[in-house]
Protein backbone atom coordinates (compact mmCIF):
# COMPACT_ATOMS: atom_id res chain seq x y z
CA UNK A 1 0.00 0.00 0.00
CA UNK A 2 2.67 2.17 0.50
CA UNK A 3 4.60 1.91 -2.79
CA UNK A 4 0.95 2.55 -4.26
CA UNK A 5 0.68 5.62 -2.23
CA UNK A 6 4.08 6.64 -3.30
CA UNK A 7 3.40 5.78 -7.08
CA UNK A 8 0.26 7.59 -7.11
CA UNK A 9 1.80 10.77 -5.53
CA UNK A 10 4.83 10.73 -8.24
CA UNK A 11 2.54 10.59 -10.48
CA UNK A 12 0.17 13.67 -9.34
CA UNK A 13 3.32 15.70 -9.41
CA UNK A 14 4.18 14.40 -12.83
CA UNK A 15 0.81 15.25 -14.20
CA UNK A 16 1.30 18.83 -12.18
CA UNK A 17 4.67 19.41 -14.01
CA UNK A 18 3.25 18.40 -17.30
CA UNK A 19 0.37 21.09 -16.95
CA UNK A 20 2.77 24.06 -15.42
CA UNK A 21 5.00 23.52 -18.53
CA UNK A 22 2.12 23.47 -20.98
CA UNK A 23 1.21 26.73 -19.51
CA UNK A 24 4.52 28.63 -19.43
CA UNK A 25 5.34 26.69 -23.00
CA UNK A 26 4.93 28.91 -26.15
CA UNK A 27 0.97 29.89 -27.21
CA UNK A 28 -0.21 27.15 -28.41
CA UNK A 29 -0.77 27.98 -32.26
CA UNK A 30 -3.89 26.80 -34.18
CA UNK A 31 -5.30 26.71 -37.94
CA UNK A 32 -8.85 27.23 -38.39
CA UNK A 33 -9.24 23.70 -39.43
CA UNK A 34 -7.61 23.20 -35.98
CA UNK A 35 -9.91 25.21 -34.16
CA UNK A 36 -13.27 23.88 -36.20
CA UNK A 37 -11.96 20.37 -35.35
CA UNK A 38 -11.79 20.74 -31.45
CA UNK A 39 -15.01 22.64 -30.91
CA UNK A 40 -16.63 19.93 -33.03
CA UNK A 41 -15.16 17.47 -30.55
CA UNK A 42 -15.62 19.05 -27.45
CA UNK A 43 -17.98 22.03 -27.25
CA UNK A 44 -20.93 21.14 -24.76
CA UNK A 45 -23.60 21.87 -26.96
CA UNK A 46 -22.36 19.01 -29.85
CA UNK A 47 -22.38 16.74 -26.87
CA UNK A 48 -25.23 17.62 -26.01
CA UNK A 49 -27.31 17.34 -29.18
CA UNK A 50 -25.56 13.78 -29.94
CA UNK A 51 -27.11 12.26 -26.24
CA UNK A 52 -30.84 13.63 -27.63
CA UNK A 53 -30.01 11.81 -30.51
CA UNK A 54 -29.14 8.56 -28.20
CA UNK A 55 -32.38 9.55 -26.16
CA UNK A 56 -34.60 9.59 -28.95
CA UNK A 57 -33.34 6.42 -30.26
CA UNK A 58 -34.18 4.61 -26.60
CA UNK A 59 -37.43 6.13 -26.70
CA UNK A 60 -38.01 4.17 -30.36
CA UNK A 61 -36.98 0.99 -28.50
CA UNK A 62 -39.27 1.41 -26.13
CA UNK A 63 -42.04 1.64 -28.50
CA UNK A 64 -40.63 -1.32 -30.22
CA UNK A 65 -40.97 -3.14 -27.17
CA UNK A 66 -44.44 -2.62 -26.95
CA UNK A 67 -44.82 -5.16 -30.04
CA UNK A 68 -42.58 -8.27 -27.79
CA UNK A 69 -44.83 -10.32 -25.51
CA UNK A 70 -45.12 -8.98 -22.05
CA UNK A 71 -44.73 -11.24 -19.83
CA UNK A 72 -45.19 -11.40 -15.85
CA UNK A 73 -45.37 -13.28 -12.77
CA UNK A 74 -48.25 -13.04 -10.32
CA UNK A 75 -49.07 -14.32 -6.55
CA UNK A 76 -51.91 -13.61 -4.61
CA UNK A 77 -53.61 -14.79 -0.80
CA UNK A 78 -56.60 -14.19 0.67
CA UNK A 79 -57.65 -15.41 3.84
CA UNK A 80 -61.96 -15.56 4.54
CA UNK A 81 -62.84 -13.89 7.72
CA UNK A 82 -66.27 -15.30 7.31
CA UNK A 83 -67.21 -18.39 5.05
CA UNK A 84 -69.79 -18.18 2.47
CA UNK A 85 -73.34 -19.50 3.66
CA UNK A 86 -75.37 -21.55 1.32
CA UNK A 87 -78.88 -22.09 1.08
CA UNK A 88 -80.75 -24.84 -0.64
CA UNK A 89 -84.65 -24.82 0.56
CA UNK A 90 -84.86 -24.81 4.35
CA UNK A 91 -81.46 -26.06 4.79
CA UNK A 92 -78.20 -23.68 5.22
CA UNK A 93 -74.38 -24.70 5.09
CA UNK A 94 -71.24 -23.21 4.93
CA UNK A 95 -69.12 -23.38 1.85
CA UNK A 96 -65.50 -22.89 1.18
CA UNK A 97 -61.94 -22.59 2.89
CA UNK A 98 -60.15 -20.39 4.59
CA UNK A 99 -57.02 -19.73 2.92
CA UNK A 100 -56.65 -19.52 -1.05
CA UNK A 101 -53.57 -18.93 -3.28
CA UNK A 102 -53.13 -18.47 -6.58
CA UNK A 103 -49.82 -17.75 -8.46
CA UNK A 104 -48.54 -18.32 -12.05
CA UNK A 105 -47.09 -16.53 -14.91
CA UNK A 106 -49.42 -14.85 -17.71
CA UNK A 107 -47.97 -13.37 -21.44
CA UNK A 108 -49.61 -11.58 -23.99
CA UNK A 109 -48.72 -10.22 -27.23
CA UNK A 110 -50.26 -7.70 -29.64
CA UNK A 111 -51.10 -9.32 -33.33
CA UNK A 112 -52.84 -6.45 -34.38
CA UNK A 113 -52.24 -3.51 -33.51
CA UNK A 114 -52.28 -0.50 -36.54
CA UNK A 115 -51.82 2.49 -34.23
CA UNK A 116 -48.91 0.76 -32.51
CA UNK A 117 -47.13 0.37 -36.38
CA UNK A 118 -47.65 3.64 -37.36
CA UNK A 119 -46.25 4.87 -33.80
CA UNK A 120 -42.70 3.37 -34.57
CA UNK A 121 -42.88 5.29 -37.77
CA UNK A 122 -43.48 8.57 -35.97
CA UNK A 123 -40.09 7.27 -33.45
CA UNK A 124 -37.97 7.04 -36.66
CA UNK A 125 -38.53 10.72 -37.97
CA UNK A 126 -37.80 11.61 -34.74
CA UNK A 127 -34.67 10.49 -34.58
CA UNK A 128 -34.08 11.61 -38.04
CA UNK A 129 -35.11 15.54 -36.58
CA UNK A 130 -32.72 14.80 -34.28
CA UNK A 131 -30.10 13.88 -36.31
CA UNK A 132 -31.05 17.38 -38.39
CA UNK A 133 -30.89 19.39 -35.30
CA UNK A 134 -27.61 18.19 -34.23
CA UNK A 135 -26.26 18.38 -37.50
CA UNK A 136 -27.74 22.40 -37.48
CA UNK A 137 -26.22 22.71 -34.26
CA UNK A 138 -22.47 21.68 -35.69
CA UNK A 139 -23.34 24.16 -38.76
CA UNK A 140 -23.76 27.23 -36.29
CA UNK A 141 -20.75 26.27 -34.57
CA UNK A 142 -18.66 26.28 -37.38
CA UNK A 143 -19.77 29.74 -38.44
CA UNK A 144 -19.53 30.58 -34.85
CA UNK A 145 -15.82 29.48 -34.98
CA UNK A 146 -14.99 31.04 -38.67
CA UNK A 147 -16.56 34.42 -37.24
CA UNK A 148 -14.47 34.57 -34.21
CA UNK A 149 -11.64 33.18 -35.79
CA UNK A 150 -11.45 35.92 -38.11
CA UNK A 151 -12.14 38.74 -35.81
CA UNK A 152 -8.98 37.66 -34.23
CA UNK A 153 -7.39 37.81 -37.14
CA UNK A 154 -8.59 41.07 -38.12
CA UNK A 155 -7.88 42.32 -34.48
CA UNK A 156 -4.32 41.41 -34.72
CA UNK A 157 -3.54 42.41 -38.41
CA UNK A 158 -5.00 46.02 -37.22
CA UNK A 159 -2.75 46.10 -34.20
CA UNK A 160 0.69 45.08 -36.23
CA UNK A 161 -0.43 47.95 -39.04
CA UNK A 162 -1.41 50.57 -36.22
CA UNK A 163 2.27 49.43 -34.18
CA UNK A 164 3.76 49.72 -36.84
CA UNK A 165 2.69 53.23 -37.27
CA UNK A 166 3.14 54.18 -34.02
CA UNK A 167 6.75 53.16 -34.41
CA UNK A 168 7.08 55.52 -36.99
CA UNK A 169 5.70 58.53 -35.37
CA UNK A 170 7.87 57.66 -31.89
CA UNK A 171 11.09 57.67 -34.43
CA UNK A 172 9.56 61.02 -35.91
CA UNK A 173 9.02 62.92 -32.15
CA UNK A 174 12.95 60.96 -31.07
CA UNK A 175 14.42 63.09 -34.53
CA UNK A 176 12.31 66.31 -33.77
CA UNK A 177 13.16 66.16 -30.01
CA UNK A 178 17.00 66.19 -30.97
CA UNK A 179 16.66 68.62 -34.01
CA UNK A 180 15.14 70.91 -31.20
CA UNK A 181 17.64 70.44 -29.09
CA UNK A 182 20.21 71.26 -31.64
CA UNK A 183 18.19 74.09 -32.83
CA UNK A 184 16.64 73.35 -36.43
CA UNK A 185 13.73 72.43 -35.29
CA UNK A 186 10.62 74.48 -33.64
CA UNK A 187 8.57 73.53 -30.30
CA UNK A 188 5.47 73.25 -32.40
CA UNK A 189 6.91 70.31 -34.45
CA UNK A 190 8.07 68.23 -31.21
CA UNK A 191 4.83 68.76 -29.71
CA UNK A 192 2.91 67.73 -33.17
CA UNK A 193 5.09 65.08 -33.45
CA UNK A 194 4.52 63.75 -29.63
CA UNK A 195 0.60 64.03 -30.19
CA UNK A 196 0.89 62.06 -33.50
CA UNK A 197 2.55 59.34 -31.02
CA UNK A 198 -0.34 59.53 -27.95
CA UNK A 199 -3.11 59.52 -30.57
CA UNK A 200 -2.57 56.25 -31.71
CA UNK A 201 -1.78 54.48 -27.98
CA UNK A 202 -5.55 53.70 -27.15
CA UNK A 203 -6.16 52.66 -30.09
CA UNK A 204 -3.59 49.99 -29.58
CA UNK A 205 -4.92 49.45 -26.26
CA UNK A 206 -8.27 49.55 -27.52
CA UNK A 207 -7.06 45.93 -30.44
CA UNK A 208 -5.60 44.62 -27.14
CA UNK A 209 -8.26 44.23 -25.39
CA UNK A 210 -10.77 42.99 -28.69
CA UNK A 211 -7.61 40.48 -29.09
CA UNK A 212 -8.21 38.98 -25.41
CA UNK A 213 -12.13 38.91 -25.41
CA UNK A 214 -11.75 37.46 -28.99
CA UNK A 215 -9.39 34.97 -27.93
CA UNK A 216 -11.77 34.25 -24.73
CA UNK A 217 -14.64 33.51 -27.20
CA UNK A 218 -12.69 31.28 -29.06
CA UNK A 219 -11.78 29.01 -26.44
CA UNK A 220 -15.34 29.22 -25.20
CA UNK A 221 -16.88 28.00 -28.99
CA UNK A 222 -14.06 25.22 -28.71
CA UNK A 223 -14.33 23.96 -25.21
CA UNK A 224 -11.30 24.95 -24.43
CA UNK A 225 -9.37 25.25 -21.16
CA UNK A 226 -9.53 29.56 -20.94
CA UNK A 227 -5.94 29.30 -18.77
CA UNK A 228 -4.23 28.06 -21.83
CA UNK A 229 -3.08 30.99 -24.44
CA UNK A 230 -3.73 30.29 -27.74
CA UNK A 231 -2.34 32.16 -30.98
CA UNK A 232 -4.04 31.84 -34.67
CA UNK A 233 -1.30 30.28 -37.24
CA UNK A 234 -2.95 31.90 -40.54
CA UNK A 235 -3.13 35.60 -41.51
CA UNK A 236 -6.25 37.90 -43.49
CA UNK A 237 -4.02 37.34 -46.17
CA UNK A 238 -3.20 33.46 -45.86
CA UNK A 239 -7.06 33.51 -47.03
CA UNK A 240 -6.68 35.79 -49.59
CA UNK A 241 -5.11 33.53 -52.15
CA UNK A 242 -8.12 30.97 -51.35
CA UNK A 243 -11.12 33.41 -52.20
CA UNK A 244 -11.67 33.68 -55.69
CA UNK A 245 -11.18 29.47 -56.62
CA UNK A 246 -13.77 29.63 -53.59
CA UNK A 247 -15.95 32.25 -55.33
CA UNK A 248 -15.15 30.83 -58.85
CA UNK A 249 -17.03 27.17 -57.02
CA UNK A 250 -19.70 28.50 -54.73
CA UNK A 251 -23.23 27.67 -55.84
CA UNK A 252 -26.08 28.93 -54.52
CA UNK A 253 -28.55 25.79 -53.69
CA UNK A 254 -30.39 25.08 -50.89
CA UNK A 255 -30.68 21.95 -51.07
CA UNK A 256 -28.48 21.53 -47.84
CA UNK A 257 -30.47 24.32 -45.97
CA UNK A 258 -31.33 22.89 -42.46
CA UNK A 259 -33.80 24.60 -41.54
CA UNK A 260 -35.56 23.36 -45.01
CA UNK A 261 -34.75 19.93 -43.91
CA UNK A 262 -35.94 20.51 -40.49
CA UNK A 263 -39.35 21.60 -41.88
CA UNK A 264 -39.90 18.87 -44.12
CA UNK A 265 -39.06 16.31 -41.45
CA UNK A 266 -41.70 17.79 -39.53
CA UNK A 267 -44.23 17.54 -42.16
CA UNK A 268 -43.38 14.03 -42.59
CA UNK A 269 -43.89 13.66 -38.76
CA UNK A 270 -47.30 15.22 -38.93
CA UNK A 271 -48.21 13.12 -41.78
CA UNK A 272 -47.22 9.87 -40.26
CA UNK A 273 -49.03 11.55 -37.24
CA UNK A 274 -52.30 11.61 -39.34
CA UNK A 275 -51.84 8.00 -39.98
CA UNK A 276 -51.90 7.21 -36.51
CA UNK A 277 -55.18 9.03 -35.97
CA UNK A 278 -56.61 7.03 -38.67
CA UNK A 279 -55.08 3.77 -37.53
CA UNK A 280 -57.19 4.36 -34.43
CA UNK A 281 -60.53 3.37 -36.18
CA UNK A 282 -59.21 -0.57 -36.95
CA UNK A 283 -59.54 -2.72 -34.83
CA UNK A 284 -57.13 -4.38 -32.87
CA UNK A 285 -56.72 -8.55 -31.74
CA UNK A 286 -54.19 -9.00 -28.91
CA UNK A 287 -53.65 -12.81 -27.49
CA UNK A 288 -52.88 -14.24 -24.37
CA UNK A 289 -51.59 -17.17 -22.61
CA UNK A 290 -51.31 -17.58 -18.40
CA UNK A 291 -49.97 -21.32 -16.92
CA UNK A 292 -51.13 -20.76 -13.10
CA UNK A 293 -51.58 -22.59 -9.67
CA UNK A 294 -54.02 -22.51 -7.21
CA UNK A 295 -54.37 -23.80 -3.77
CA UNK A 296 -56.95 -23.78 -1.14
CA UNK A 297 -56.53 -25.10 2.60
CA UNK A 298 -58.14 -24.62 6.01
CA UNK A 299 -57.01 -23.60 9.53
CA UNK A 300 -52.93 -22.68 9.33
CA UNK A 301 -51.93 -20.02 6.37
CA UNK A 302 -48.43 -22.30 5.97
CA UNK A 303 -49.49 -25.73 5.88
CA UNK A 304 -51.77 -28.27 3.83
CA UNK A 305 -51.45 -26.88 0.56
CA UNK A 306 -52.77 -28.62 -2.32
CA UNK A 307 -51.44 -27.24 -5.47
CA UNK A 308 -53.49 -27.93 -8.88
CA UNK A 309 -51.95 -26.39 -12.08
CA UNK A 310 -54.45 -24.51 -14.75
CA UNK A 311 -54.01 -22.50 -18.17
CA UNK A 312 -55.80 -20.83 -20.60
CA UNK A 313 -55.05 -19.11 -24.01
CA UNK A 314 -57.34 -16.24 -25.06
CA UNK A 315 -57.83 -13.59 -27.83
CA UNK A 316 -59.06 -10.26 -27.68
CA UNK A 317 -60.11 -8.53 -29.74
CA UNK A 318 -61.55 -4.79 -29.81
CA UNK A 319 -64.05 -2.70 -32.58
CA UNK A 320 -63.99 1.08 -31.99
CA UNK A 321 -67.15 1.89 -32.45
CA UNK A 322 -68.16 5.22 -30.74
CA UNK A 323 -66.12 7.58 -28.83
CA UNK A 324 -67.63 10.88 -28.85
CA UNK A 325 -66.58 11.91 -32.39
CA UNK A 326 -62.80 12.23 -30.35
CA UNK A 327 -60.67 10.07 -33.00
CA UNK A 328 -62.65 12.11 -36.04
CA UNK A 329 -61.76 15.51 -34.41
CA UNK A 330 -58.22 14.21 -34.12
CA UNK A 331 -57.49 13.30 -37.38
CA UNK A 332 -58.63 17.28 -38.85
CA UNK A 333 -56.81 18.52 -36.48
CA UNK A 334 -53.76 16.32 -37.82
CA UNK A 335 -54.83 17.08 -41.85
CA UNK A 336 -54.97 21.28 -40.77
CA UNK A 337 -51.79 20.93 -39.28
CA UNK A 338 -50.23 19.12 -42.63
CA UNK A 339 -51.84 21.91 -44.34
CA UNK A 340 -50.17 24.70 -42.36
CA UNK A 341 -46.50 23.27 -42.97
CA UNK A 342 -47.08 23.33 -46.93
CA UNK A 343 -47.56 27.18 -46.64
CA UNK A 344 -44.75 27.42 -44.18
CA UNK A 345 -42.21 25.50 -46.32
CA UNK A 346 -43.21 27.87 -49.43
CA UNK A 347 -42.74 31.22 -47.03
CA UNK A 348 -39.68 29.78 -46.12
CA UNK A 349 -38.28 28.65 -48.85
CA UNK A 350 -39.52 32.35 -50.47
CA UNK A 351 -37.25 33.72 -47.42
CA UNK A 352 -34.46 31.78 -47.58
CA UNK A 353 -33.55 32.78 -51.40
CA UNK A 354 -33.85 36.52 -50.90
CA UNK A 355 -31.45 36.08 -47.67
CA UNK A 356 -29.34 34.16 -50.44
CA UNK A 357 -29.17 36.91 -52.55
CA UNK A 358 -27.44 39.13 -49.81
CA UNK A 359 -24.01 37.40 -48.83
CA UNK A 360 -23.62 36.40 -52.70
CA UNK A 361 -23.66 40.31 -53.32
CA UNK A 362 -21.67 41.34 -50.43
CA UNK A 363 -19.27 38.39 -51.36
CA UNK A 364 -18.97 39.70 -55.02
CA UNK A 365 -18.24 43.26 -53.91
CA UNK A 366 -15.60 42.29 -51.45
CA UNK A 367 -13.42 40.58 -54.06
CA UNK A 368 -13.68 44.01 -56.01
CA UNK A 369 -12.94 46.61 -53.04
CA UNK A 370 -9.84 43.68 -52.26
CA UNK A 371 -8.17 44.15 -55.40
CA UNK A 372 -9.12 48.13 -55.53
CA UNK A 373 -7.79 48.36 -51.74
CA UNK A 374 -4.27 46.39 -52.59
CA UNK A 375 -4.04 48.66 -55.21
CA UNK A 376 -4.52 51.32 -52.91
CA UNK A 377 -2.03 50.07 -50.64
CA UNK A 378 0.62 49.43 -52.73
CA UNK A 379 0.21 53.23 -54.03
CA UNK A 380 0.25 54.44 -50.28
CA UNK A 381 3.44 52.39 -49.55
CA UNK A 382 4.87 54.31 -52.99
CA UNK A 383 3.60 57.81 -51.32
CA UNK A 384 5.18 57.33 -47.88
CA UNK A 385 8.20 56.17 -49.88
CA UNK A 386 8.74 60.07 -51.61
CA UNK A 387 7.04 61.28 -48.85
CA UNK A 388 9.89 59.76 -46.48
CA UNK A 389 12.95 61.26 -49.25
CA UNK A 390 11.66 64.66 -49.75
CA UNK A 391 11.28 65.54 -45.83
CA UNK A 392 14.98 64.09 -45.22
CA UNK A 393 16.08 66.45 -47.97
CA UNK A 394 13.77 69.17 -46.64
CA UNK A 395 11.29 69.49 -49.81
CA UNK A 396 8.26 68.00 -47.74
CA UNK A 397 6.83 69.55 -44.64
CA UNK A 398 6.14 67.29 -41.35
CA UNK A 399 2.67 68.02 -41.45
CA UNK A 400 2.55 66.05 -45.27
CA UNK A 401 4.79 63.00 -44.03
CA UNK A 402 1.95 62.56 -40.93
CA UNK A 403 -0.61 63.02 -43.34
CA UNK A 404 0.97 60.02 -45.88
CA UNK A 405 1.41 57.82 -42.76
CA UNK A 406 -1.70 58.61 -42.41
CA UNK A 407 -2.80 58.03 -45.23
CA UNK A 408 -0.89 54.26 -45.50
CA UNK A 409 -2.42 53.20 -42.01
CA UNK A 410 -6.35 53.95 -43.26
CA UNK A 411 -5.26 52.19 -46.69
CA UNK A 412 -3.69 48.74 -44.78
CA UNK A 413 -6.43 48.93 -41.92
CA UNK A 414 -9.14 49.24 -44.94
CA UNK A 415 -7.79 46.05 -46.93
CA UNK A 416 -7.84 43.94 -44.05
CA UNK A 417 -11.58 45.18 -43.33
CA UNK A 418 -12.53 43.75 -46.92
CA UNK A 419 -10.70 40.80 -46.66
CA UNK A 420 -12.27 40.29 -43.32
CA UNK A 421 -15.98 40.98 -44.56
CA UNK A 422 -15.49 38.52 -47.62
CA UNK A 423 -14.81 35.93 -45.70
CA UNK A 424 -17.43 36.45 -43.08
CA UNK A 425 -20.46 36.81 -46.21
CA UNK A 426 -18.63 33.36 -47.09
CA UNK A 427 -19.02 31.66 -43.85
CA UNK A 428 -22.61 33.04 -43.45
CA UNK A 429 -23.94 32.05 -46.98
CA UNK A 430 -21.91 28.50 -45.63
CA UNK A 431 -24.64 28.15 -42.99
CA UNK A 432 -27.40 29.40 -44.72
CA UNK A 433 -26.79 26.75 -47.73
CA UNK A 434 -25.74 24.56 -44.74
CA UNK A 435 -23.34 23.23 -47.08
CA UNK A 436 -20.07 23.29 -44.67
CA UNK A 437 -17.67 20.11 -44.72
CA UNK A 438 -18.56 18.73 -41.48
CA UNK A 439 -16.69 15.29 -42.06
CA UNK A 440 -13.65 17.20 -42.37
CA UNK A 441 -13.46 18.14 -38.97
CA UNK A 442 -15.37 15.41 -37.26
CA UNK A 443 -12.79 12.35 -37.80
CA UNK A 444 -12.38 10.32 -34.66
CA UNK A 445 -8.85 9.99 -35.22
CA UNK A 446 -8.36 13.93 -34.37
CA UNK A 447 -6.78 15.51 -31.25
CA UNK A 448 -9.23 16.33 -28.95
CA UNK A 449 -9.69 19.68 -27.14
CA UNK A 450 -7.36 20.47 -24.24
CA UNK A 451 -9.70 20.35 -21.40
CA UNK A 452 -7.79 17.53 -19.46
CA UNK A 453 -4.20 17.12 -18.23
CA UNK A 454 -3.80 14.32 -20.29
CA UNK A 455 -4.89 15.84 -23.32
CA UNK A 456 -3.01 19.09 -22.95
CA UNK A 457 -0.35 16.96 -23.10
CA UNK A 458 -1.60 14.97 -26.46
CA UNK A 459 -2.08 18.12 -28.38
CA UNK A 460 1.49 19.85 -27.06
CA UNK A 461 2.87 16.92 -28.13
CA UNK A 462 1.09 16.42 -31.55
CA UNK A 463 1.36 20.78 -32.36
CA UNK A 464 5.19 19.72 -31.65
CA UNK A 465 4.68 17.08 -34.69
Amino acid sequence: MTIKKLSAALLLLALSAITATAQQAEPLRLTLDECLRIALNENPTIKVAQMEIERVDYSRREVLGQLLPEISFSAQYSRSLAIQTVYMGDQSFKMGRDNSYTTGFNATIPLVVPQLWKSLKLSDNQILQNVEAARASRLSLVNQVKNAYYALLLAQDSKKVIEENHKTAQFNATVFQKKYELGIASEYDVLRANVAVTNLEPSIIEAENSITQLKLQLKVLMGMDVAIDIEPEQTLDAFKSQMYNHSAAMGASLIDNTSLKQLDLKTDYLNKALEAQKAAWWPTLVGGVNYMWNSTSMGSPFKNFKWNPYSTASLSLSIPLFTGGQRLNKQRQAEIAVREMRWQRENLERSLQSQVIAPVDHINKSLKQVESNAAGVAQAVKANDIMQQSFKIGSGTFIQLLDTQDALMAARLTYYQAIYNYLVADSDLELLLGNAPLANYTSPDEVPAPTTIHTVKTLFDFKSK
